[in-house]
């Protein structure tokens, strides 16, 4: 029998059947959808599996480095200018050192957000982590803890230095990752493919690295990058006098761990790290969790925090330093004016 009493054919009988149906399928529908988006919405991720999928990405993305630079078979490419007006190198190294860190890390949790600098459409990678964790690791992390995968970025760099690269000065080549928490830098890997050596650490749990027992203000050592060292001169003098020590290197990477306890001969020793144009945060946020997890700070030149959430460029610049009053340091920079910034 039909609503209010009205009689149908047969075939009216099966149609409003059918509606019917219909109406319960969107209904069954719509709370089966909204029921895995809040499953998907409480997904967690423990920091002590992030660091060492982190640690593994980096050494695979490593491995690939170091083997096309000893095959020979780069590949350059120029992929467009830096700001500095300087060309932005391309090559197999960075594409297949991608490939290997971005798809391990995203095999294995697909729900994180994860930024790299290179982009490669190719996924033929299926690797996934093993969820094997390095002695050392477990050692010095007790358990972790889990935070909302949605309160995660991660930030890769598959080749940090390709200018160095391409030059075959390879001391100053790096591999990282980075995982933010609500903008925040938590974990830091920085991983030397031609030494072997990686410097990891979990911000408040622990690291493999630590800081030197002195450092030395007056005059200091300051590590720049080599493609405006001379910009940078002027305004480093203006800040700590005409004596400081200025010390051009590649690689972001490698200025922060030129801040630590060298366990690598090849690193130069310096007492701060200054950038005063436009940088990528993939180029920065690992070495800021390693300082902050030994109690250094990264901030812009005005003395703020970083926030690694958001779009992939810091215009601020940066200070960085380890065992030091950094807001006196802040307070000695002139001014830079925002035109320097591009």
């Amino acid at each position: 029998m039909a609503p209010m009493g009205i009689r149908l054919s047969p075939l009216g009988v099966a149609v409003f059947c059918l509606l019917g149906l219909g109406v319960i399928y969107h209904l069954y529908a719509g709370v089966i959808s909204s029921r895995i988006a809040a499953f998907t919405s409480k997904r967690t991720v423990n920091l002590r599996d992030l660091l060492a999928l982190s640690v593994e990405a980096a050494v695979q993305g490593g491995r690939e480095v170091k083997r096309v630079r000893e095959e020979d078979k780069l590949e350059e490419k120029t992929k467009g200018k830096t700001m500095e007006g300087q060309s932005e190198k391309l090559t197999q190294g960075d594409l297949n050192s991608h490939r290997k860190m971005y798809y391990l890390i995203k095999n294995t949790y697909p729900y994180v957000q994860v930024n790299s600098e290179e982009h490669d459409e190719t996924n033929n990678e299926l690797a996934v982590w093993n969820r094997d964790i390095p002695a050392d690791i477990l050692k010095s992390v007790e358990g972790g803890r889990d935070v909302p995968a949605d309160s995660i970025t991660i930030w890769i760099d598959p080749l940090d230095a390709t200018q160095e690269y391409t030059e075959n000065l390879l001391k100053y080549v790096t591999t990282m990752v980075c995982v933010a928490v609500d903008g925040k830098p938590v974990i830091g890997v920085i991983h030397k493919p031609f030494t072997g050596y990686t410097a990891w650490a979990l911000v408040g749990h622990g690291s493999n690295m630590k800081a030197r027992t002195t450092y030395n203000m007056n005059p200091p050592k300051v590590i720049v990058s080599r493609s405006h060292a001379g910009r940078v001169k002027g305004f480093i003098e203006e800040a700590f006098g005409n004596t400081t020590v200025i010390l051009p290197a590649g690689g972001a990477g490698y200025k922060v761990l030129a801040l630590l306890d060298p366990l690598d001969e090849d690193i130069e020793k310096a007492d701060m790290y200054i950038h005063v144009t436009f940088i990528k945060k993939w180029d920065i946020c690992a070495g800021n969790a390693l300082l902050t997890a030994l109690g250094g700070h990264m901030t812009t030149l005005k003395g703020e925090e970083i926030d690694y959430s958001g779009a992939a460029g810091n215009r601020e610049g940066l200070l960085a330093s380890v065992k030091v009053d950094h807001q006196d340091l802040v307070a000695k920079l002139p001014a830079w004016d925002s035109a320097g910034k591009h």
